[in-house]
């Protein structure tokens, strides 16, 4: 997908000799978080968020200092920050030079800018002017309308194995494994050196069309000490096991033909406790 299949297209913008309380009063009435900042022609100047509005005289959070810091700092610095909290027209408190995208930009790229540069919104431009804006709920929208396609329909045992094990062979954390499907039910096998890789191979299972169960029989092997630690389900399994071969062994001692033991004894042993 490209930004021209998410963006807003009719962006809500500012002046950028508009006053600052002009711009505060857009974003609480239009519930967003950051304005763009346009000139007389429409061409993109800066950017201005409620980030640049945190620290404000008005409000007596400007930012405060000892002597012996500032001095270090510099006064240049300490000018540009005076402005910051003090200045009455957006392009006093804008951030200047936004980072800026296309309507051709693919979304990975300015998924990609966004997390390089931690912002939460991507102005896009033609050719210097402002013509949409993509922001993060730009990219849930895209994520909802896409759920909502119809799903490709389920198919047999062999293609769900094919597809989970191609999934897998397109990922570099996925060494080669074994996977066992019956009736749309997915059994996991083989040995994985990071315990993450477990739950991301259950995912990948889990999205594959037809797919009813996933069954966790993985191994992890630490790599450093060579400690094997089975599945949890295999856990639970052989606990379940032991169990009933210790309840087997307490019939033939006793010769008791009670297939329940365990809970007589469970009551007895309550019943010492609570005379």
């Amino acid at each position: 997908m490209l930004a021209r299949d998410v963006m807003t297209p009719r962006v809500i913008s500012i002046e950028a000799d508009a006053p600052v309380m002009q711009a505060v009063r857009l974003m609480l009435q239009n519930r967003i978080s950051g304005l763009p900042v346009v000139g007389p022609k429409g061409e993109l100047t800066g950017i201005v968020t409620e980030g640049d509005f945190l620290r404000r005289g008005e409000i007596g959070t400007r930012r405060r200092r000892s002597r012996w810091l500032e001095f270090m700092i510099g006064p240049g610095r300490l000018a540009d920050e005076y402005v910051q909290a003090c200045g009455r027209k957006v392009d006093q408190v804008m951030t200047h030079d936004p980072v800026t995208i296309t309507e051709d930009t693919p979304l990975d790229q300015a998924v990609d800018l966004m997390e390089r540069h931690r912002i939460k919104r991507l102005p896009v431009v033609r050719d210097g002017r402002l013509v949409g804006i993509v922001t993060r709920a730009n990219l849930m929208h895209a994520l909802v309308s896409l759920a909502t396609q119809p799903k490709a329909p389920p198919g047999d045992d062999a293609a769900i194995r094919s597809q989970i094990l191609a999934e897998c062979e397109r990922e570099s954390w996925a060494p080669m494994s074994n996977v066992v499907v019956r009736n749309g039910v997915v059994e996991l096998w083989g040995v994985i050196t990071d315990e993450r890789e477990r739950q991301a191979r259950i995912v990948a299972a889990e999205n594959v069309p037809g797919v009813k169960a996933v069954h966790d029989r993985l191994v992890w092997i630490e790599p450093m000490s060579g400690f094997v630690i089975g599945a949890s389900e295999d856990e639970v399994r052989d606990e379940a096991e032991r169990r009933h071969v210790d309840a087997a062994r307490a019939c033939s001692k006793t010769g008791d033909t009670d297939e329940r033991p365990a809970e007589r004894e469970d009551a007895r042993n309550l019943g010492e406790r609570n005379p």
